[in-house]
């Protein structure tokens, strides 16, 4: 075979001139080149083809570069937005993942209110953390949701719980403003927030709001979520719900709520405590122009509706719940525990006030301390009346519940003073003595102790009567040392004083404290022929749907007085209106009771009572200041004369319990000043010092006129711890206090 032939390796040449014929040769000249060589200049083209060129290449360029921009300028908008879209996502994720499974969501219960009525059905107050009751949306007036809506959420309707228009106008107004003056979150997110989470400013908690917006949307219907907002969202100075705002500002319920009413509750959602009619009504009654002029450029009103609630001129309303029937309201609530544990659900409660007859209360205190408050220095009264079952028919605590919250009708002791004397006689009556029965009136002394009468007078013989009636010191202390201060304490805690007295002498003038509410009590049983009741403020309680969880049983009252010592009761304390130290209490009606005053006229006391009624008052300073001599006499029996009237307007007379007859008149020997009496050694007042154990609690030998057994063996107290007796009433008998 031929050898072949080796070929040869052609290398390509930049450099070298083209071989000639050699076609099928590899070169790359010059012009080839992508970069032309250092320290060369390229050719330049010559004549017109070369200028048409290099226009062409500058056009092509130019059109070349504005369309490169915009489709660079494409492409890195949809590259940032999809970073965006990923980054949003991965935040949703991160913070989705770490709130529990929608699965287990829930809308939380709305904390219960308390509702609590009058003996009539009339609402007293609301109480509990949102201060009102759950109103439905088709109950509430349609201003309120249609002023809602327009301020706030103006297409709560047709967004998905996320508003992606009204968050970009928000967002804009924020810039052009340079600060965030606007929100973006619907009536949905509101809820959320509410419902669910913390108000902190944080991209989680708007991330987890977002979210549960979304999910309330899908499990409720738009309406529903409206009714829960409206029912939930503040609304300043401590009212959560429609229904608690309008009673906070507007004195009324939801239901009864005016177009201009309802524009200044939803004008109170941008900041409830700074728009407050409380606070501002002005600012309140600004914000509420921009709700009327949003509802109607949306349609929601007429020009003419729209003019006419411009035209109400805003009212302040009270810095706080205002009402003498607040201080009802509290103190159920203080029992409720007591009496159905704790309130997991919206209850009523159903009392025994006379809404008519608290008012009437609250009125006749606030216009006396108004007429004499500066004259007089007194700033405080108190009233409670209470009917023959213990029943509460009203409870005044204070002049002004808005400025004062704390209840001197049941929580302030004081001295009551004379008022206490009853109970002094009741325990010497019990002993044998009858209203007929003579002292001396004179001065005495007891250990180091001197008790005096008021402005220094003493009358020398009288009657156990004309010394209840015209409240003698000197024969108080008398019976107190004869009875024995330890019987009197048991008498007066018998009748109803559940606070500790202490057993000494001065116990004759009311130097223990007690409560207006204990003091009224402790005077029913000569109301009611000698029967002690349990007070007590509430009836019944139920709950939404009406099932009774609590009802006041009169299960009987227990005697605590005979009935003839009632009598005699009656018949002596009903000289103190008639005669007495109470006479500009006496209104026409048979009525019985006491005044009482302490020292430096510091409290001033009357404790009255009618077959129907029982009402004690009460005048004085919470500091304890003495007044300007004020006496029971005065203002609290001008205050009772006033409330007793318009309580008993209507009712047909009754007359007083009781069965005991007087004996014939008989002779006093003839009354002078006697000489103080200071008593032996023997007789035991000198050595007693205060002390029950110097004293025999038995009276000693002495004739009594019209005494009832014999002198020796004084009366026990008759019937007292027998058997209960049941007295059956009626809704009739208990308004009227039957």
């Amino acid at each position: 075979m031929a050898r072949k032939k080796p070929t040869r390796r052609i290398e390509p040449s930049f450099d070298a001139p083209r071989a000639r014929g050699g076609a099928g040769g590899l070169s790359v000249s010059e012009a080839d080149r992508v970069v032309p060589s250092r320290g060369r200049k390229t050719r330049k083209a010559s004549g017109s083809g070369g200028r048409s060129s290099k226009r062409r290449r500058s056009g092509r360029g130019k059109r070349r570069g504005f369309f490169g921009l915009l489709r660079k300028g494409v492409y890195w908008s949809f590259v940032l937005g999809l970073w965006a879209v990923i980054v949003v996502a991965g935040i949703v994720a991160y913070y989705g993942a770490k709130m529990p499974s929608a699965t287990t969501w829930t809308v939380p219960d709305r904390p219960p209110n308390v509702r609590i009525v009058s003996v009539d059905g009339k609402l007293l107050a609301n109480r509990g953390m949102t201060g009102g009751e759950a109103i439905g949306l088709h109950e509430m007036s349609p201003y309120i949701p249609q002023a809602v809506i327009a301020i706030e959420d103006r297409r709560f309707y047709s967004h998905f719980g996320v508003d992606p228009i009204g968050l970009a106008r928000a967002m804009a107004e924020n810039i052009m403003d340079g600060r965030i003056t606007q929100g973006g979150s619907t009536l949905t997110q509101q809820l959320a927030k509410n419902l669910f989470l913390e108000p902190d400013r944080t991209i989680e908690r708007k991330v987890q709001e977002v979210l549960m917006a979304l999910w309330l949307e899908q499990e409720h219907t738009k309406d529903q979520i409206l009714e829960m907002y409206l029912n939930r969202v503040y609304f300043g100075s401590g009212a959560y719900g429609v229904e608690a705002a309008s009673r906070r500002y507007f004195g009324k319920s939801a239901r009864e709520v005016t177009l201009s009413e309802a524009a200044v509750l939803a004008g109170l959602l941008k900041a409830p405590s700074r728009l407050s009619p409380a606070r501002d009504p002005h600012a309140a009654e600004e914000r509420a122009q921009l709700v009327l002029a949003a509802m109607r450029e949306q349609g929601k009103i007429t020009d003419k509706e729209m003019a006419t609630a411009m035209s109400v001129r805003p009212i302040r309303a009270p810095s706080y719940w205002s009402g003498s029937e607040n201080y009802v309201a509290d103190r159920i609530m203080e029992q409720l525990p007591e009496l159905i544990g704790e309130v997991r659900a919206d209850i009523t409660v159903e009392t025994t006030v006379d809404l008519r007859l608290q008012q009437v209360a609250e009125k006749t205190i606030r216009n006396l301390i108004d007429e004499n408050g500066k004259t007089l220095n007194v700033s405080q009264g108190a009233l409670v009346s209470m009917d023959g079952t213990g029943a509460i028919r009203a409870l005044v605590g204070g002049y002004d519940y808005a400025a004062s919250q704390f209840d001197r009708a049941s929580g302030a002791r004081r001295q009551p003073g004379s008022a206490f004397k009853p109970f002094v006689f009741l325990a010497a009556l019990e002993q044998g003595r009858t209203p007929q029965s003579i002292r001396n009136d004179a001065p005495i002394k007891i250990g180091k102790w001197t008790p005096q009468n008021y402005g220094g007078k003493y009358h020398g013989q009288v009657t156990l009567s004309e010394a209840l009636a015209g409240s003698l010191n000197s024969v108080a202390a008398q019976l107190v040392m004869e009875a024995g201060p330890k019987n009197v304490v048991e008498v007066a805690h018998r009748m109803g004083i559940e606070s500790k007295l202490n057993a000494n002498a001065s116990i004759a003038l009311g130097t223990s404290e007690v409560t207006p509410l204990e003091l009224t009590a402790a005077y029913v049983p000569l109301a009611n022929g000698g029967y002690r009741p349990e007070p007590h403020l509430v009836r019944r309680i139920t709950s939404e749907s009406g099932k009774v969880l609590y009802e006041h049983e009169h299960q009987g009252m227990p005697r605590v007085v005979n009935s003839e010592i009632v009598g005699m009761m009656n018949a002596m304390m009903s000289r103190a209106i008639k005669e007495g130290t109470a006479r500009k209490a006496d209104f026409g009606w048979p009525a019985a009771g006491k005044t009482g005053t302490t020292q430096d006229s510091r409290d001033a006391w009357f404790v009255g009572y009618t077959a129907k009624l029982v009402t004690s008052v009460w005048f004085g300073n919470d500091s304890g200041k003495p007044t300007k001599g004020i006496t029971g006499g005065g203002l609290p029996a001008i205050a009772w004369h006033d409330f007793m009237a318009a309580a008993h307007e209507g009712v047909p007379i009754a007359n007083l319990p009781g069965n005991w007859t007087p004996v014939p008149q008989y002779d006093i020997r003839e009354r002078r000043p006697s000489e103080p009496l200071v008593s032996s050694a023997a007789g035991g007042y000198d050595n007693a010092a205060g002390s029950s154990q110097a004293v025999p609690d038995t009276p000693r030998p002495r004739v009594e006129v019209g005494q009832t057994s014999s002198i020796r063996r004084p009366v026990p107290p008759g019937e007292v711890g027998g058997a209960t007796v049941r007295r059956e009433t009626s809704i009739l008998d208990i308004i009227l206090g039957n």
